[in-house]
């Protein structure tokens, strides 16, 4: 079967590599799926690592976003059947132990990771290829009614793996509710991703800070009412004016930069609350004294979307919400290395990759 593998910085190269096979797991519990990709994408936090930010034991496996056609289960897996359509959160977990209970999946005490390794040290493939071993099938799988959706829908489906439901989060996290004031920092997939959920939820007016026209578009289709390209000082004081000299009652932070954090945390309103999603790199401290001054909130983190998708799953296949036009760029899983660099040179907004 063929796979991406990352082997350095800005080198994704597409190769065979063996087969998936079900693994007995846990005291010789066999509780795993092999599962055939239907769709996969690159995520803007696979760019860390193709930019060398961050630096992996390479050569790796790649890719943790995936909805796929089951092949193979385990004697012990119960809910998933072969031949199910299933979408596949960006981590695995069990659906049983406390912390999935509690609805915080990516806590899960026998979770892993995609292109990483298990709760039992095996390694686990990454999800841009033919075929993917999952881990705790019965907890991880969410299943497609109806099975194979018709293909408009695929892109959709594909953002409950992770990229709508992360912006779904930064909405929740900042207790976006109907009436809510909202501004948006960040205009990647993520970023537009929290103007759509956050119009879901009933935002009266939703701001979109981006500097890139085609992405202003997307935004406002997805319900931001208005555009904010400025940055810093600037875009700080834009944001205070435009609500009533105090700012918006919420921010989504869905960058993970210092400076991104900090316009976050320097826009909400006294009493305020930032909802953050963006994977760190480089953040601040938060600023406690300023927190403390003005009562302003920070919740959010990693996004449990496996705990989101009933919800969100039926709006998808209906046509209420269509979150899969973040994808302005498909590519065959062959040419991969061409999905990752027009990501990161900007020529695409978000890559879905085709096996």
């Amino acid at each position: 079967m063929r796979a991406t593998i990352l082997h350095g910085p800005r080198d994704i190269r597409v190769e065979e590599v063996p087969d998936p096979r079900l693994a007995a797991t846990g005291g010789g519990v066999g509780r795993d799926a092999i599962v055939r990709v239907i769709a996969a994408c690159v995520c803007g936090s696979d760019l860390w690592p193709y930019r060398g930010v961050t630096t992996p034991r390479t050569p790796k496996r790649i890719g943790h976003e995936m909805i796929a056609i089951v092949e193979e289960v385990a004697a012990d897996v119960s809910r998933v059947r072969v031949g199910d359509v299933v979408i596949a959160p960006f981590y695995d977990c069990c659906g049983e132990c406390v912390n999935c209970r509690n609805g915080f999946s990516t806590s899960c005490r026998e979770g892993g990771s995609w292109g990483g390794t298990d709760h039992w040290g095996l390694d686990v493939d990454g999800c841009q290829g033919e075929l993917v071993r999952v881990p705790h099938a019965d907890g991880t799988l969410t299943v497609v009614d109806g099975g194979l959706p018709d293909e408009a829908l695929i892109p959709g489906l594909l953002t409950l793996s992770d990229v709508f439901l992360t912006g779904h989060h930064a909405a929740i996290s900042a207790n976006v509710r109907p009436g809510a004031t909202v501004a948006v920092v960040g205009d990647g997939a993520v970023g537009l991703s929290g103007v759509l959920a956050a119009r879901r939820l009933g935002a009266e007016r939703i701001v979109a800070m981006s500097r890139h026209e085609p992405r202003q578009r997307l935004a406002t289709a997805f319900g931001a009412t208005d555009i904010v390209a400025e940055r810093g000082d600037e875009g700080v004081a834009i944001l205070k004016d435009m609500f009533d000299g105090v700012g918006p009652d919420c921010v989504l932070e869905c960058v993970g930069t210092k400076e991104s954090m900090d316009q976050a945390l320097r826009s909400a309103r006294p009493g305020g609350q930032v909802g953050f999603v963006g994977v760190p790199h480089g953040g601040p401290e938060l600023p406690v004294r300023t927190m403390f001054a003005t009562n302003v909130g920070v919740r959010g983190g990693v996004a449990p979307v496996r705990d989101y998708v009933a919800e969100l799953l039926p709006e998808v296949l209906d046509g209420s919400i269509a979150p899969g036009r973040v994808f302005d760029a498909t590519f065959a899983l062959d040419d991969a290395a061409e999905a990752y660099a027009a990501m990161d040179e900007r020529r695409a907004i978000k890559s879905l990759l085709r096996p």
